[in-house]
């Protein structure tokens, strides 16, 4: 049965946080609002790197020749806290990457709190009133068997992107360190699809940043969805994703039916919690969107989880993000934070049975009109189910945890790489590099671009000829041709027509899905920035594939296009 996640969360688009939301056992003052207070400075706060980090977050340091410590690392002023909790009605969380405190206090409080003598900022969060998500409808039944189609996608999830090579190379994840954040692991203790992991003892560290405890079993599935396309194994050993053999951090920082605005104190929570105990990637199919922020606000910079991803990069650790599932929302549609920032490597989703992406996959750019998503990998994919079994699950959600373990491969045989070099090395993966949408970024990376390196480069597929009479055509060269050529008209009337879109390919258990992404033609106009206008992807059915009249074109714009692994582009002149 194909499922479809609702839309909120089941991209999942989440939301984050830090400590506990305050109880009504803290009696917290009717009036009180949630701020963030930052502070003045760390004066004579002093850390020993080799105390406070674990010996993983040490060695990634040292592999990128970063700093054993710097002032972001050193704890914030005790003197400073003790003044803010003596001050306002609770303080529930402390960051010392921002050297802020997140705290509940009322107007009249925050007036004396910006008195403080240690107080540089006071701003306040977003309204706190938590927004009911709607839950997923699961029978209480027995998992149906997987179907042969799904068993084939199972296999096809990984080897989009190239997980035979990767298993003839041995590169499984080992020695790597991924930390995911989500919603809950809900019995991935019991799984036989995590027995391996768990016998392997390679779930190094556990917390629930809702309730401050070890234990996050008991809560929510969407992790146990997102791992198992990391991690998870069928009894016949064949993995739903790439890194079976890396060690996990777990965090959860969801709520699994309520999203509240304190969950993003969470993700800085977590994310300072992954760095301490060397998390060499972080995993957030999460995203925090319309309930607390406009469209213009997705620009990489606004949210503080968009920040702390940022930094989190600089410090060493890739952080990989999922899209989003707002793409046919039509009130948002855009990519969320933190996926917003661009040391984030965003996933977009895309269509086993089209290698198209799907309509759910959040579009970019971002507001400052950058790329995004980075690259796409399959949106529906096979996932554990957490009340036993397996199913077939949709989502931007699986998309990400692919290719963080794709990236955990990389990294396991590339292991003097930076973060960033390995987000770009990612990107010069993918199937369309260097062309790129808004929808599926790059395209889908590829293992035979850092295990073949030295293959004969793809020979031209297709000529720009610019005619005589005004028009820029596309037109296939013969060899590279899928079918014979065709006289075709010009088209002089509607040179910019779009083709009808392709029905979907149907899926069924007699259906042989394409092993490889069909032989599409991608075609975009950006302008002398690089951002783009229009965009589209069109079948071969003809040589003549496309064609522009050069009057409705600016000087600088760019006409690029992408066919069977060659891209090429004209630039518009006077």
């Amino acid at each position: 049965m194909r499922k479809r996640m609702a839309p909120r969360w089941a991209v999942v688009l989440l939301s984050m946080c830090l400590l506990p939301w305050p109880s009504a056992a803290q009696s917290i003052n009717p009036s009180s609002a949630p701020y963030w207070v930052f502070l003045r400075d760390k004066r004579a706060m002093q850390l020993n790197p080799q105390q406070y980090f674990t010996a993983p977050a040490q060695l990634r340091r040292q592999r990128q020749h970063l700093p054993a410590a710097d002032s972001t690392d050193f704890p914030v002023r005790p003197d400073y806290v003790q003044a803010l909790r003596s001050t306002v009605d609770s303080v529930t969380s402390v960051s010392r990457w921002f050297n802020a405190v997140a705290c509940w206090a009322t107007p009249a409080q925050i007036a004396q709190v910006r008195r403080l003598p240690g107080v540089r900022e006071v701003v306040a969060r977003y309204n706190a009133t938590p927004d009911l998500l709607p839950a997923r409808r699961k029978a209480a039944v027995a998992a149906e068997p997987l179907s042969e189609e799904d068993l084939q996608l199972a296999r096809r999830q990984t080897s989009a992107l190239g997980s035979p090579a990767l298993h003839q190379a041995q590169l499984n994840g080992h020695g790597m360190r991924i930390a995911i954040f989500d919603v809950g692991f809900r019995g991935v203790d019991a799984h036989p699809a995590f027995q391996k992991l768990l016998k392997g003892h390679q779930i190094t560290d556990t917390w629930d940043f809702i309730r401050q405890k070890p234990q996050v079993y008991a809560y929510g599935d969407h992790g146990t969805e997102v791992l198992s396309c990391l991690a998870g194994q069928f009894n016949d050993s064949t993995s739903l994703g790439l890194a079976p053999a890396a060690e996990y951090l777990l965090a959860r920082t969801e709520r699994e039916h309520s999203e509240r605005y304190s969950e993003e104190e969470a993700w800085l929570a977590a994310v300072e919690w992954a760095d301490k105990h060397g998390a060499d990637i972080i995993n957030s199919s999460l995203g925090y969107t319309d309930r607390r922020y406009f469209r213009e606000q997705m620009d990489g910079r606004t949210s503080l989880v968009a920040r702390a991803a940022a930094l989190a990069v600089r410090k060493g650790m890739l952080v990989v993000c999922s899209a989003g599932n707002d793409g046919d929302n039509q009130s948002w549609g855009v990519i969320g934070t933190p996926a917003d920032n661009d040391s984030v490597l965003a996933v977009g989703g895309l269509d086993p049975a089209t290698w198209l992406p799907v309509d759910f996959t959040s579009r970019g750019p971002t507001a400052k009109r950058r790329l995004k998503p980075n690259v796409a990998a399959f949106g529906i994919a096979i996932t554990a189910r957490p009340a036993g079994g397996f199913e077939r699950n949709e989502g931007t959600s699986f998309s990400s945890p692919l290719v963080a373990g794709f990236a955990a491969c990389i990294w396991q045989r590339q292991r003097g790489l930076t973060a960033m070099q390995l987000f770009q090395q990612i990107e010069k993966s993918a199937t369309l590099y260097p062309y790129f949408d808004y929808a599926q970024g790059y395209g889908s990376p590829q293992a035979a671009y850092f295990l073949r390196p030295h293959e004969q480069a793809t020979r031209p597929t297709f000529d720009f000829v610019r005619q005589e009479n005004g028009l820029l055509q596309l037109i296939l060269r013969p060899e590279a041709s899928a079918q014979p050529a065709q006289t075709l008209p010009l088209q002089l009337d509607e040179p910019n027509r779009p083709l009808a879109a392709l029905p979907p390919l149907p899926l069924n258990a007699k259906t042989s899905l394409p092993l490889a992404a069909p032989a599409y033609v991608y075609l975009h106009v950006a302008d002398a920035r690089g951002v783009l206008r229009r965009y589209e992807v069109r079948e071969v059915t003809q040589r003549y594939v496309a064609s522009w009249a050069l009057s409705t074109l600016q000087p600088g714009d760019q006409v690029r296009a992408s066919y069977k692994g060659y891209t090429q582009a004209y630039t518009v002149s006077q």
